[in-house]
């Protein structure tokens, strides 16, 4: 066990070394200009937020299959494999996440994604991944 930790931490190290400087400079306008680029700390946080919910494996098989349309929280159940009161949870946290809105008919609720800004992101995050 211990080889095993040395050489991971030997692994560590390369990569660490690979992303500092070698000499400490600073580039103002550069600094400057990327600063100029950082958005709102209200942006960030929902957009952390988001993000996180999308670390979930099972969340973001219901966000990927809402990609094809309106599902109730039967048929996601269904498409995921999971029981209707874990995939009601996920959802709930979606919801509140701003990822999916829901919408209720009769005894019925269905859920979308929130937005086209939802539908690039999963569509993006899956893109990449498969590269």
């Amino acid at each position: 066990m211990t080889v095993g930790i040395a050489r991971y931490n030997a692994g560590l190290a390369a990569v660490y070394a690979e992303d500092t400087c070698e000499t400490s400079c600073l580039h103002p306008q550069a600094v400057a200009a990327a600063r100029v680029a950082l958005p709102d700390e209200t942006s960030v946080a929902r957009a952390t937020i988001l993000l996180k919910l999308m670390g979930d494996a099972n969340r973001l098989k219901i966000l990927s299959a809402l990609t094809r349309g309106e599902l109730c929280v039967c048929d996601l159940a269904a498409v995921i494999r999971l029981s209707e009161s874990a995939t009601s949870h996920q959802l709930r946290l979606l919801r509140i996440g701003r990822g999916v809105a829901s919408r209720k008919e009769g005894r019925t609720v269905y859920y979308r994604l929130l937005d086209q800004h939802v539908t690039t992101l999963i569509a993006n995050v899956l893109d990449h991944a498969r590269e």
